[in-house]
């Protein structure tokens, strides 16, 4: 097999990905030369591509800027907030990735990451190129979570005969049409599925593992946002697992939150203790029968790909620290823990490719 050799490799061009190119570029390096970008998708946009088309922009968690986004006269601030997120970021980051010439590589899937004496081999797949591998000193990680989706354990799950599915996997409410729905999650997620579909499905039950920590505020309290990527920013550097967002900073009560809880619709009951053939149990006995379950549960990050490089500390995460590898100088996350949301990802870009340059 040949192996091309480029001094940095960039796996993924969501947010955090594309922000990171974007600061390499305005130090000097090109693209294709210097560095390379991966990525998985047939499309820009990172995951926004691949979400339900009915998630509208303006109902969507905010999606903050690329970094030089307004050169191109551009900012979602401004955009048109009944689109489809999902169109709206496809085509702005389209633009983005043409305007700064960042020819991202796509869909290239990314099967390991591996040592081989001093460099850093990337071994990738794709209909086009086949096979190959891309030695590099130095690896920024900006994979995120779409490709890791979690579905918790409960008793009973693999005897269910109606549909289960993760929120990757849904698309229109059209389609339980008539059924009888349990929705799973604490997140705006979940209660984003509940709302679409209240008055399509025959019925629809909400489940939470937590009890829904409402925030009397259409926007995120800063300090409530504060306090969470602090919690995410400990993990990280303690090598835990990362905890989740949403329970952090709870969810705010937007006017379409607001009238889904005065109708009745936004109720979450306790979780359900098992899952039997034809609906949920719940703890005090009463049934529930179920044509289908949304798993709104969340997400992991992804870093299957990393394995052979053996970054996993005993405590269940990785030790990152200002989106830099404790165990691993040469490997970076962008996106990671303090960065996952867009905000962050946006900031980190530039932290993490001053530390590029200054390893180069």
């Amino acid at each position: 097999m040949n192996t091309v050799a480029v001094p940095v490799v960039i796996i993924g061009s969501g947010q955090a990905g594309l922000s990171v190119a974007y600061h390499l570029r305005r130090f000097g390096l090109t693209s294709g030369r210097d560095f390379v970008i991966f990525d998985r998708g047939p499309e820009a946009g990172g995951a926004w591509q691949h979400r339900w088309e009915s998630l509208r922009l303006g109902e969507a968690h905010r999606v903050n800027d690329l970094p030089g986004l307004a050169e191109l006269g551009l900012s979602f601030e401004t955009a048109a907030q009944g689109r489809p997120a999902r169109d709206v970021v496809t085509e702005y980051y389209r633009r983005f990735e043409q305007h700064f010439e960042l020819n991202v590589v796509r869909p290239v899937t990314v099967e390991s990451v591996f040592n081989r004496g001093a460099d850093l081999v990337v071994r990738t797949t794709s209909a086009a190129y086949g096979e190959r591998e891309t030695a590099a000193r130095l690896l920024v990680n900006a994979t995120g979570t779409w490709g890791a989706p979690f579905v918790p354990h409960y008793p009973g799950a693999g005897g269910f005969t109606g549909r289960q599915l993760h929120t990757t996997g849904y698309r229109d409410a059209a389609e339980f049409a008539g059924q009888r729905v349990v929705v799973v999650g604490g997140g705006t997620s979940a209660i984003g599925f509940v709302l679409e579909l209240e008055g399509v499905a025959a019925s629809v039950t909400w489940a939470s593992r937590r009890p829904i920590e409402w925030v009397h505020t259409e926007h995120l309290d800063p300090e409530g946002a504060l306090a969470a990527v602090a919690m995410q920013d400990a993990a990280a550097r303690a090598g835990r697992a990362l905890p989740s967002i949403v329970s952090g900073t709870g969810v705010p009560m937007s006017p379409r939150i607001q009238a889904g809880i005065d109708r009745g619709i936004l109720v979450a009951r306790p979780m359900f203790s098992s899952i039997e053939a034809t609906g949920v149990r719940w703890s005090d006995g009463t049934f529930t029968h179920a044509d289908a379950i949304i798993w709104a549960t969340g997400f992991r990050p992804e870093l299957r790909h990393l394995a052979p490089l053996k970054l996993r500390d005993a405590a269940g995460g990785l030790v990152v620290g200002a989106g830099s590898s404790w165990t691993d100088p040469r490997i970076f996350l962008a996106g990671y823990g303090p960065q996952a949301s867009t905000i962050g990802a946006r900031r980190a870009g530039r932290v993490i490719a001053r530390q590029v340059m200054a390893l180069l």
